[in-house]
């Protein structure tokens, strides 16, 4: 079966993560070209990674966004402690923040024989299985990325591929204040709500055991083993904290 290794980096700020996830794509490419130039051998190969992770207040512009979806100044945004940051990702305008769960699979789709379609919708199902966990009935709504509940966004997906090597991810909201949202036109859309699991249920939840739900339900999506804290050598680098 393949194997995922999970790493959960706790509260990291963007631009640290961002250059992690890069030198780690960088390297799964790599190492596929190696096996199909230099005879390199598949079982030699690297496994893929998934990256979670709470960022502290941030907005973030994909590369065919509208800047003008941000409706703060940067000194407004110095004010409410956030950071505006555009990146090279697909989509227009989100927000993370602490209560949000943010995933970043590093996977080499050939290894799932999926395009990239599919691999989104993968992700879609993931979060709809995991809101069913909690008795809410989420769904994806044909023409706007994303799930939904009741036409409320509860989860932003944004991605990058690269030779199939996937990059950037999901935005889940858990216990986020919804208040930050209030800062832009979300994905660019006009007449769309944002919600979470912590509006949708009354209260706060255990972020921790949504986590462990909503991997689970990843291992079943993507039929692959997860495995917790391996040895990857970006992390030694750049979150020392984590040895």
């Amino acid at each position: 079966m393949r194997i995922v290794e999970l790493y959960d980096l706790g509260r990291s700020e963007y631009q640290s993560t961002w250059e992690l996830q890069a030198v780690v794509q960088k390297r799964i490419i790599d190492e596929k070209l190696d096996v199909r130039r230099n005879g390199m051998p598949e079982s030699e190969r690297s496994n893929d990674v998934l990256l979670l992770v709470e960022h502290p207040h941030v907005y973030t512009l994909g590369k065919s966004g509208d800047e003008n979806n941000l409706l703060k100044n940067e000194e407004e945004l110095r004010e409410i402690g956030a950071q505006f940051v555009p990146i090279d990702r697909g989509g227009d305008i989100t927000y993370h923040g602490p209560g949000q769960i943010v995933g970043y699979p590093i996977l080499d789709l050939e290894r799932y024989q999926i395009g990239v379609h599919q691999y989104v919708e993968n992700l879609e199902h993931v979060i709809i299985r995991t809101c069913n966990d909690y008795d809410i009935e989420a769904e994806i709504i044909e023409g706007l990325p994303g799930v939904w509940v009741d036409h409320a966004k509860i989860c932003a997906i944004g991605i990058k591929c690269s030779r199939y090597v996937s990059m950037h991810g999901f935005a889940f909201n858990v216990n986020t204040d919804l208040n930050y949202f209030g800062n832009i036109v979300p994905c660019g859309i006009q007449d769309k709500d944002v919600t979470s699991l912590e509006q949708l249920t009354g209260h706060p939840l255990d972020i921790n055991e949504v986590k462990n739900r909503l991997t689970r339900h990843l291992e079943e999506v993507f039929e692959v083993s997860i495995i917790k804290d391996g040895e990857l050598p970006e992390l030694q680098e750049q979150f020392s904290y984590l040895k």
